[in-house]
């Protein structure tokens, strides 16, 4: 019954790159936005040559070479992964490139609110992207102070556009950059994130290449591990979808998703996500009922790509596309985080029914099998048969290395009954506030 925090130690976070799956190291330092590397656990994003392929975790002695003992582990995972994982890096490093076309005009929009020191940790990070054409737009979601429009009016005058929208909600503040932005492809982030330098041609060439594409995400992996609230939230998988490209078409359902398209948390996060200008216009921009900020709690982003999906656009998910994500790092964070998803999850239902009733008869024909899958994602995961807990973070993500506790199980279930009534009560405030 308690919902105290799990006793869970802290690792350093790095990447380390390697020069062949069987070769030296090129490099390791700490991931962007981490402090330096310490003895003891030592999470670590490997690349190949720059490019993400896997992650690993492994413990350095005060004695210990970090790079010798990491690299060696590093080889290790990839030769496990044998013919098929070299596959799947080499589909990876080729997803949604020609090596011809350029990525198209991008506008980034980063939504936040009264966070201006994280938000401009993020905008340094965004404004070196080796995208060839692309703005950003920064929007003030319901400020109470100017310290947001100071910075970006100051700090980054000139490089950054400044877009204000008073009323709270992530969607309301993620329709306002769509109606500014004037990029063929819009591309969002949060203002907690740092994106790797390649993060925005990776996420947006793909759509220079099919005209049938609506939206690309990308993979999120933690900034820093320093708290059992941080550690546990990615040893349940984070945010991150893997290293495998992933192409979800309509026209031809993947055959492992029996629950397509309404298992949208598979398909990618609002932190790293991308889509065609046309395509999000087309199904009527974010619902301003979902999100952060809202009596909804979530939702908007497995809203947009359920519905995206829905118009007969494509999704595509590349591991190309990396940002670092700093996860909230209090226990309370972590619970306000489980109900919200609960939340979210049945929220984005509610407004895809509310807003697309064709779908009813798609969704009730998968609605058994739906309830079975959200109560195996909330039950108490990760022990072992005896009850013992693995104590490592996962090399692989959502491995759940670490139990989930009954208390967040709990909250999740509770945010799944509420979510319906808070995307009511969205949609009721909105009506009054209009």
């Amino acid at each position: 019954m308690s919902s105290r925090p799990p006793r869970v130690r802290a690792l350093s976070v790095a990447e380390l790159d390697l020069e062949a799956p069987d070769g030296t190291v090129r490099s390791l330092r700490p991931a962007p936005g981490a402090p330096a590397l310490v003895d003891g656990d030592v999470y670590a994003l490997v690349r190949l040559r720059g490019r993400p392929v896997a992650t690993v975790v492994g413990t350095v002695a005060a004695a210990e070479d970090p790079a010798a003992v990491l690299g060696a582990l590093a080889r290790e995972r990839l030769a496990a992964a044998g013919p098929r994982g070299d596959a799947e890096r080499l589909a990876a490093a080729r997803t949604g490139s020609t090596g011809r076309l350029a990525p198209p005009r991008t506008s980034v929009v980063v939504a936040t609110r009264e966070r201006p020191e994280q938000l401009a940790r993020a905008l340094d990070s965004l404004l070196v992207q080796d995208h060839p054409d692309f703005e950003v737009v920064v929007v003030d979601n319901a400020p109470w102070s100017t310290d947001t429009y100071d910075l970006v009016t100051g700090k980054y005058a000139d490089r950054v556009r400044y877009v204000r929208e008073d009323t709270p909600g992530l969607a309301v503040a993620h329709n306002a950059g769509l109606a500014a932005a004037d990029g063929t492809v819009l591309a969002f982030t949060d203002d907690d994130v740092i994106a790797d330098p390649h993060w925005l041609t990776a996420l947006t060439e793909s759509f220079a290449a099919d005209p049938g594409l609506g939206c690309v995400t990308g993979l999120i992996l933690p900034a820093r591990l320093g708290t059992p609230a941080q550690v546990l939230l990615e040893s349940h998988g984070g945010f991150a979808k893997g290293f495998a490209p992933r192409l979800y078409d309509p026209a031809e359902p993947p055959t492992d998703e029996p629950l397509f398209p309404f298992t949208a948390g598979s398909f990618g996060s609002g932190a790293n996500m991308a889509f065609r200008a046309d395509a999000l216009r087309q199904i009527g921009g974010f619902d301003p009922a979902t999100g952060t900020g809202t009596a909804a709690k979530g939702g908007d982003d497995l809203y947009a790509f359920v519905a995206v999906l829905s118009a007969g656009f494509r999704l595509r998910y590349t591991a190309e596309a990396l940002v670092w994500h700093h996860h909230r790092d209090t226990w309370q964070d972590l619970r306000n985080q489980a109900y919200g998803y609960g939340a979210g999850l049945t929220a984005y239902l509610t407004a895809t029914l509310v807003r697309s009733p064709r779908l009813l008869p798609a969704l009730l024909a998968r609605l058994p099998r739906g309830l079975a899958y959200a109560r195996t994602m909330t039950a108490r995961r990760g022990e072992t048969a005896g009850g013992a807990a693995d104590a490592g973070v996962p090399g692989d993500h959502g491995t759940h290395h670490h139990p989930w506790p009954r208390s967040l199980s709990r909250l999740e279930r509770r945010g799944m009954l509420y979510g319906p009534i808070g995307y009511a009560k969205a949609r009721l405030r909105q009506a009054g506030a209009r």
